[in-house]
C-alpha cells in the first residue's frame, strides 16, 4: 500500500444495485484505488431510475468506500405514466427500429433527444454543482472525475471545474455525438448543434480525457489539443463455482441484444446448417442471455430457429459469468456502422478470460477485432463473410464433437481490472 493517499471525488449515476454493462468500469476502479493511495469518494444519485438490476453487485461494495448522495428528477420516471415498458427499453438503449416505432414511442425519442441535452439526467446538473462545490471545498479535493453516459454529469464537471480550483478528468465509456443511437434521437439541426457544442466545450475544457478505444482517441484529437489516454474496460478476478460445460453446443450471447445488433448473417448461417447437418440441428442450442428486442427475436423466427432458443432473459453479472464459463461458443455482435467501429463492449473481456471460443461479428476495422486476435481467443467476421463466418461455426462444431473445443488465450494480463486501475492512477497524480 502507498501512503500518501489522495482523495478523488468520482461523479457517476450506475452504482450498485444497477445492473448492466455501465456499473463495471467505476465499481471495479473503486475496489483497486485505494490500493495504489488513492481514496475514492463516490457521488451517485439518491433515487435513480435503473432499467437493470443486480443486488449481487452490491455484496462486492467495500464498506470502507465513502458514498455521497444527491436526489435527483429522473424524466424516466414520469415517462412511465404513459408507457413504462417503452421507458424501461429507451432507458437500457433499446430503440425500435424507425419503421417499427409506435407514435408514443417516437414521441417519447422526440421529447428524450431535444428537450433533454445532452440526455435525460440534465436536471441534475444544477444541484450537484451547488451540493459538490462546498463539499470539495470542506474536504480538500484535488481531483474530479466524471464518467458517461449519461453525458450530462460531464457538465457538472464542467461547472465544478469553473468554481473550483480542481483537476478535472472525464472520462467516456462510449463516445458523445457518435454514438450508435445518436441519430435515432429525432434531433433538430439546433438540438443537433447544441450537443456538438456541449461536447466540444467539455473536451476543451477537461484537464484530461480518458476513452475506451483507439478510435474515440482519434476522433476526439480532432476536436481538442487536451490530453487523451486510452484505457479499456477489463476483467476481474471473478469467484463463482466452475460448472460443467453445456452438453449441448450451445451458442451463448450475451448482453443486450438491439435491434441494430441484428446479425442477419448469422442466422442465415445457422439455418443453412440445421438444414444440411442432422447432427448439428440434433446438438444445437442458441442461448439468449439479457435484454433482447423484439426485432431479433422476429428474426430468429423468420430464419425458422425459435425452436433452438433459450431465453434467459436478463440474470445478474454472477450467473452471466457462469453462462460464459459453461457455454460451448461466446458471440460477440456489434452494429455495422461506421460509428461503431469504437465500440469495445466490456463484454469482450469478460469472455476473453472465459476460456471459451469467441465467434465476433462486426464493422470492418473494427477496435474490439484486434483484441480478439491479439489475444487468441476467437474469430472475428464482418457482415460481408458469410461463408468463412459458417465454415468457422462448423469448425467449431466438429471439435466440439471430438471433444476437444478449446482456447489457448495469450495476453490476457495487460486487461485486468487492476493493472488499469495502477494505468489510471498514473493520470490522477
Amino acid at each position: 500500500m502507498v501512503s500518501n493517499t489522495k482523495k478523488v471525488l468520482i461523479i457517476t449515476y450506475y452504482w450498485p444495485p444497477a445492473g448492466g454493462p455501465g456499473v463495471q468500469r467505476w465499481l471495479k476502479f473503486v475496489k483497486y484505488l485505494p490500493e495504489f493511495g488513492v481514496n475514492p469518494v463516490v457521488y451517485i444519485p439518491e433515487n435513480p431510475t435503473y432499467p437493470l438490476v443486480d443486488t449481487q453487485l452490491q455484496e462486492t461494495l467495500s464498506n470502507k468506500v465513502a458514498i455521497l448522495k444527491k436526489p435527483i428528477t429522473e424524466p424516466y420516471a414520469w415517462a412511465s405514466f404513459l408507457s413504462k415498458q417503452n421507458a424501461n427499453k429507451m432507458s437500457s438503449g433499446i430503440i425500435p427500429a424507425q419503421k417499427k416505432q409506435s407514435f408514443v414511442q417516437k414521441m417519447m425519442l422526440w421529447v428524450r433527444g431535444n428537450l433533454f441535452i445532452p440526455d435525460a439526467r440534465v436536471l441534475w446538473v444544477k444541484p450537484s454543482i451547488a451540493f459538490l462545490e462546498k463539499y470539495i471545498q470542506e474536504n480538500q479535493i484535488e481531483t474530479v472525475i466524471t464518467t458517461g453516459p449519461p453525458h450530462s454529469l460531464h457538465l457538472i464537471g464542467l461547472g465544478l471545474k469553473a468554481k473550483c480550483n480542481i483537476k478535472w478528468i472525464a472520462d467516456f465509456r462510449d463516445p458523445w455525438t457518435t454514438i450508435g443511437y445518436h441519430k435515432a434521437l429525432k434531433l433538430t439541426k439546433k438540438s443537433a448543434q447544441k450537443h456538438k457544442d456541449l461536447e466540444s466545450q467539455v473536451l476543451n475544457t477537461a484537464d484530461a480525457l480518458l476513452v475506451t478505444s483507439p478510435t474515440t482517441k482519434k476522433e476526439f484529437e480532432a476536436i481538442t489539443s487536451k490530453p487523451i489516454h486510452v484505457i479499456t474496460n477489463g476483467y476481474d478476478v471473478e469467484k463463482v463455482v466452475k460448472e460443467p460445460l453445456d452438453e449441448k453446443f450451445t451458442l451463448a450471447h450475451i448482453g443486450s441484444f438491439l435491434s441494430d445488433r441484428n446479425p442477419q448473417i448469422l442466422w442465415q448461417v445457422l439455418q443453412e446448417l440445421v438444414t444440411e447437418n442432422a447432427a448439428f440441428k440434433q446438438d444445437f442450442e442458441l442461448k439468449l442471455i439479457g435484454a433482447t428486442s423484439q426485432e431479433v427475436l422476429a428474426s430468429i423466427e423468420k430464419y425458422q430457429l425459435a425452436s433452438y432458443v433459450n431465453n434467459l432473459g436478463y440474470v445478474s453479472h454472477q450467473d452471466a459469468v457462469v453462462h460464459q464459463r459453461k457455454s460451448q461458443v461466446l458471440l460477440l455482435i456489434e452494429i455495422d456502422s461506421e460509428e461503431t467501429k469504437s465500440i469495445i463492449p466490456g463484454k469482450v473481456f469478460e469472455y476473453i478470460v472465459s476460456e471459451r471460443p469467441i465467434v465476433a461479428i462486426g464493422p470492418k476495422d473494427s477496435d474490439f477485432a484486434s483484441i480478439i486476435t491479439r489475444t487468441n481467443t476467437g474469430q472475428f467476421f464482418t457482415y460481408l463473410e458469410k461463408d468463412p463466418l459458417k465454415n468457422s461455426i462448423l469448425q467449431l462444431y466438429q471439435s466440439y464433437q471430438n471433444g476437444n473445443l478449446k482456447v489457448h488465450a495469450v495476453g490476457l494480463q495487460q486487461y485486468s481490472r487492476k493493472k488499469l486501475t495502477e494505468t489510471l492512477v498514473e493520470i490522477i497524480k
